[in-house]
């Protein structure tokens, strides 16, 4: 698999950010043919300007949707987009990865499971919930390239819900993301490798970058790793692609030779209290 990640530091407006993405795609010429294209979370939708769900379309018939799927076929590649509001019934809007195919086609959607309701102690509130409303499901995608599980972001630190998607036989992880600097400097690449390693699977995450237009800071540092936990290709600073042939046919002879996945086993917890 072919696989290209672009770092961005996307702004307010929609129509800008767009045109910038579809300026990076058309600097890849050919080498989009057939090929993974993942671009970071919240691609279209970043900064300051109205609230996020305000921008919310319907699914499968929002403009942005389609623009972005006509991008996918216009270069015939498979395009990881995340994340775009969809509407939600009520009133707030899903966070929403979408994968398009070569011909265009939504192949799938994964709304993101994990908001972001936390204190980084960075200045910027991120009350995530309070306009986004969450996922309920789990998605992983057959593709002629590979079998692709869908992530976002905050999605990484929660290892029990990701081997669900090894569980059914990912071969990758695409993880759009915006983490934020602060946790971005501890974090980010000690989650992205130990999801590689205990999943078995390539992940690859493209993130944001930089100052956005709301004073938030992004941490960038989008990364290819391997099942080995290995950084195949990284891109710590600054706008534009990281790019990399993923090995795919490595991973059955890896789950064999060490059967992690077949290992694993669910079991009680007992709980005991010392007596005072």
């Amino acid at each position: 698999m072919q696989c290209h990640l672009l770092q961005l530091t996307s702004q307010h407006s929609p129509s800008h950010n767009f045109s910038r993405i579809e300026a990076f795609v058309q600097q890849l010429g050919a080498a989009s043919h057939n090929a993974l294209l993942v671009l970071p979370e919240a691609c279209l939708h970043f900064g300051q300007g109205q609230p996020w769900h305000q921008d919310a379309e319907p699914s499968g018939s929002g403009y942005w949707q389609q623009r972005l799927a006509q991008l996918a076929k216009a270069h015939h590649c498979y395009l990881v987009a995340g994340t775009v509001p969809v509407q939600a019934a009520d009133g707030r809007a899903y966070a929403s990865s979408w994968l398009f195919g070569p011909d265009g086609t939504g192949l799938a959607r994964y709304d993101k499971v994990h908001l972001f309701d936390a204190e980084v102690g960075d200045g910027s509130d991120y009350q995530e919930s309070k306009h986004t409303h969450p996922g309920d499901r789990l998605v992983v995608v057959e593709t002629a390239i590979g079998r692709i599980g869908m992530a976002v972001c905050y999605d990484v630190r929660f290892a029990a819900a990701l081997s669900q998607l090894a569980a059914a036989e990912m071969d990758v992880l695409v993880l759009p993301s915006a983490f934020t600097a602060r946790t971005g400097q501890a974090h980010w690449q000690p989650l992205l490798q130990a999801r590689a390693i205990e999943n078995q699977c390539f992940v690859v995450a493209a993130n944001q970058w930089g100052s956005h237009g709301d004073g938030r800071q992004t941490w960038g540092q989008s990364m290819l790793i391997d099942p080995w936990g290995d950084i195949i290709a990284q891109r710590p600073t600054g706008e534009g692609w990281i790019s990399a042939q993923l090995a795919l046919e490595r991973i059955p002879q890896l789950r064999a030779n060490m059967p992690v996945l077949q290992h694993r086993r669910t079991v009680a917890v007992e709980r005991i209290q010392e007596e005072s």
